[in-house]
């Protein structure tokens, strides 16, 4: 992936160094970094792409939910810190990412007569605060809709490579564009309407509307790299793949078959390996927002 000569997002707080606590140190991928934990990775990454919501390990679903107004507000007061832009290679890599899906979202909301607002992006190491709660590197990366940042410790595209070897830096930009991904639906007001039924249904429910949700995302990640490589070119040879196997490594089926040796269909909150693959293949090839509504196909 071509990203070296374009501009880098003036929305990334570099909070790692920053002493957030819980599991050591700030170093970056290479080696283990500070996170030391094991299975626990494996659960954060069961936890990212399995659609257990960060709220939810941490006992705070009603903040995402739009319940519990007094801790909303607690937890909305994230920690102070001074913005800071990364100074190494994948941090200014993920800057750059976050800065083009900017640009092309800016530019597609224009061409519908909105306005694109930036999401911030927040890079930590071992554990920092959201305005969702807590936010643990075993969580995995995420979006707080509630301040409107994605959260991601760079560790992580390591952990990828290594146990569920979906390695490249394209895989590592689709990852960011899938959470960027959930901004969008934040902004045409999806996020708050399926939290609202999700409140009226079943668990079995809920989770498929979470499944559509969570395909919307990656087929919104597609629309990304069109856009993307039509305006920036960034793409280069093998790219596509790299996400196409990350993509396919996080679907619930595989997950959940490699973590407990079956799968619970009723159980799955991001959709198979196929499906999540489909809908990233459906965006990269229409580049159409359209194209990626889930809800509005009976079967996915």
């Amino acid at each position: 992936m071509r990203w070296e000569d374009f501009r880098r997002s003036d929305n990334v707080e570099d909070r790692r160094g920053q002493g957030g606590g819980g599991f050591g140190g700030g170093r970056l991928p290479g080696g283990r970094g500070g996170l030391g934990i094991g299975g626990l990775i494996i659960v954060g990454l069961i936890a990212w792409a399995t659609g257990i919501n960060p709220a939810l390990l941490i006992g705070g679903a009603e903040i995402l939910m739009g319940g519990g107004s007094g801790q909303s507000q607690q937890q909305q007061q994230t920690q102070t810190t001074s913005r800071s832009a990364p100074q190494d290679q994948l941090g200014q890599f993920a800057a750059t990412v976050l800065a083009q899906t900017e640009d092309v979202w800016t530019e597609i909301f224009k061409q519908q007569g909105r306005t694109y607002k930036d999401p911030g992006m927040v890079l930590f190491s071992g554990s920092t605060r959201s305005g969702c709660g807590a936010a643990q590197s075993a969580m995995g990366p995420f979006y707080c809709p509630l301040d409107q940042k994605v959260y991601l410790d760079l560790s992580f595209f390591q952990e990828m490579k290594t146990r569920f070897r979906a390695s490249g830096d394209f895989a590592a930009a689709y990852v960011i564009a899938h959470e960027v991904g959930h901004h969008v639906e934040n902004q045409i007001g999806l996020l708050s309407k399926v939290q609202e039924r999700q409140r009226q249904v079943s668990r079995a429910e809920a989770n498929q509307l979470s499944v559509r949700v969570e395909l919307m995302a990656d087929c919104l990640a597609g629309v990304w790299a069109n856009h993307a490589d039509a305006r920036f070119k960034i793409l280069e040879d093998g790219d596509i793949q790299e996400a196409l196997n990350a993509a396919s490594a996080i679907g619930d089926d595989r997950l959940q078959k490699q973590s407990q040796g079956y799968a619970v269909p009723d159980s799955f909150t991001h959709g198979t390996s196929e499906q999540r693959v489909t809908w990233f293949k459906r965006g990269l090839q229409s580049g159409s927002l359209q194209q990626c509504n889930t809800f509005g196909n009976g079967n996915i």
